[in-house]
């Protein structure tokens, strides 16, 4: 697979405009704000944002509900903003990729307003209907309504299903119920998509992150799911995820708008995608997406109830082993990315490191930062991530605003789970955990805001902030800054093969990113609290001892470091010397 696209030697930077910075004191993130911070993004190595959507919504899943797939939301600012955004970018030789919502549209969209109405309205066949179980046509208009078409559950808990009384159906929401799914089924859908695409390409958009693209296709028979513990409403992505229509679709997709614009990237958000699937949809010659994003990484501390569970002791050869999984099957075939936390996660520093003491943290956010975005694929940064944001936890429900993480609240405490042991979930799990606002300084608010933040910022603001972690040697954005950059300076980490030197070992990731002429680079990590001793490999060995330390995590200033010995969450980059030079 050859090496000559922008994407895959670009380092990119991830955006939640609500939360990343507010220029007109209304507590909410804007175009503006972006904007004012290009400069601070190209310093710190960034090629490209990808940024969460701006278009006109509801905002009853925070811009996921796309109202107006042509107008840019008034809280973000104008399309005379979003152009001058672009422009800036285009000087700074950065490239923005934006975010495309097809499985689902707002309810308060034009053609679901219009479908709504009756089943006669060309816009009735753009989503799923149905009138409800054992029937084929719907009830008589006064009848008692029906049960549901099937059990299928929503993502945001209870019913996939919403019945509209004036055309006596149920309409298919595997979200809120406010985000209606598309009939990717009717042509007219998908041409309405392509000539939306193709608008914002045209602007001078370098991409598409596309999202849970591959729930586009759905059983048409909509069966039910096999009951599990009583559930009235039950999850199984086999009945929508990585249905073989979805490629076609996806190649139909290729074919009439992304193969004109040849410099375009897209990457496909990809729950319950398995390796061999995901090499389906980013294998070039299938011409599909440029790369993905998969989660089997995302659930290695989750509980036995998934996501929305007490956190579960996390096991490193099991979570090297996904890692290896990824890296040897895409190996040549396909592009992946690597990232640690996004928008709808909580802050993987929290979850995997050590957040006690400022110092514990600061180590935590870099050995995680190496262990992940060192590997071969394109490295994605979220926000606040570069000066080691963690979780919040808020003292009560109120002061939470996702609608995943209020529907999951009032439920579990309706099935009797007490508030205190609900609140504590919704600590460690929420996804306003990654949606508090960006920490630009000590300064009231965090510099985000010179109003009210629509949602409050994390009481350590004042210690946790770009200004603190920029202006100190050992501060989480000097390393990032360094990683990122070193990443830009050498082909190897674009070009070279990943190879675990270490897949057993409790506590220590270590790999070797090999290049076909013989040179390596060797990453090693101890992701733990704890002393790591273990045998190191001859050839690592040989080259700490005659070669360089790009990278390391603490400092040979800070204390006294070793090799055979890994420090709590140390980290160390060696380069060899090049044969036949003396050190």
């Amino acid at each position: 697979m050859g090496m000559t696209q922008w994407w895959q030697q670009a380092n990119f930077y991830q955006i939640y405009p609500r939360s990343f910075l507010d220029t007109n004191g209304d507590g909410i993130g804007d175009l503006k704000g972006i904007t004012r911070k290009l400069d601070y993004l190209k310093d710190l190595g960034i090629d490209a944002i990808w940024l969460c959507p701006v278009y006109d919504s509801p905002n009853d899943d925070n811009g996921y509900d796309i109202r107006d797939y042509y107008r840019v939301h008034q809280e973000f600012g104008s399309m005379k903003d979003m152009d001058h955004l672009i422009a800036e970018m285009n000087a700074r030789n950065m490239k923005l990729v934006m975010d495309l919502v097809v499985n689902h549209c707002s309810d308060e969209h034009e053609w679901f307003q219009k479908a709504r109405v009756s089943r006669d309205d060309p816009y009735h066949d753009y989503f799923i209907w149905h009138p409800g179980r054992n029937l084929d046509e719907p009830s008589a208009p006064g009848s008692p309504i029906p049960p549901e078409p099937n059990n299928w559950a929503s993502h945001f808990r209870g019913s996939a299903w919403e019945w509209n009384e004036a055309t006596r159906e149920y309409y298919l929401h595997l979200f809120s119920r406010k985000q209606p799914d598309l009939n990717w089924e009717n042509p007219a859908v998908r041409q309405d998509i392509y000539t939306m695409m193709r608008f914002w390409l045209d602007k001078g958009i370098a991409g598409f992150r596309m999202d849970v693209i591959n729930y586009i296709s759905k059983d048409p028979d909509l069966p039910d799911v096999p009951a599990r513990d009583g559930q009235r409403y039950v999850h199984d992505s086999r009945y929508y995820a990585n249905r073989e229509r979805t490629h076609e679709h996806l190649q139909e997709m290729h074919r009439e708008v992304l193969s004109k614009y040849p410099e375009c990237m897209t990457i496909g958000e990809m729950h319950q995608t398995p390796v061999d699937e995901g090499i389906r949809y980013v294998h070039p010659d299938r011409r599909e997406l440029s790369m993905i994003f998969q989660f089997e990484h995302l659930g290695i501390d989750n509980g036995p109830a998934g996501k929305y569970d007490l956190p579960v002791s996390w096991d490193l050869p099991r979570l090297k082993q996904t890692l290896r999984t990824w890296q040897e099957g895409l190996s040549g075939k396909g592009w992946n990315s690597l990232y640690t936390g996004n928008h709808d996660q909580p802050r993987m520093v929290s979850r995997l490191g050590v957040t006690d003491g400022k110092k514990m943290r600061r180590r935590s956010a870099k050995a995680i930062a190496a262990s992940f975005l060192l590997m071969q694929g394109s490295p994605f940064v979220y926000q606040g991530e570069e000066i080691g944001m963690t979780n919040v936890a808020f003292p009560d429900i109120d002061s939470y605003r996702d609608i995943e993480t209020l529907n999951y609240y009032r439920e579990a405490v309706s099935n009797g789970l007490s508030e205190s042991k609900a609140l504590r979930v919704v600590h460690l799990r929420s996804r306003d955990n990654a949606r508090t606002p960006m920490q630009w300084s000590p300064d009231a608010h965090g510099g985000f805001t010179t109003g009210v933040p629509w949602i409050s910022l994390n009481p350590n603001y004042p210690d946790i902030n770009v200004r603190n972690e920029s202006r100190e040697s050992d501060g989480v954005h000097t390393f990032y800054r360094s990683l990122l950059h070193m990443r830009r300076n050498d082909p190897i980490w674009t070009q070279g093969t990943c190879e675990d030197l270490a897949p057993e070992h409790p506590q220590i990731i270590a790999y070797a990113r090999r290049m076909e002429d013989g040179s390596a680079v060797y990453v090693v990590v101890n992701l733990s609290a704890r002393d790591a001793s273990w045998d190191v490999p001859a050839e690592l060995a040989d080259a700490c001892a005659n070669g360089s330390v790009l990278l390391a995590s603490p400092t040979s200033s800070e204390e006294e470091t070793s090799l055979t010995k890994l420090l709590p969450m140390q980290v160390m980059v060696i380069s060899p010397l090049p044969s036949g030079s003396t050190s």
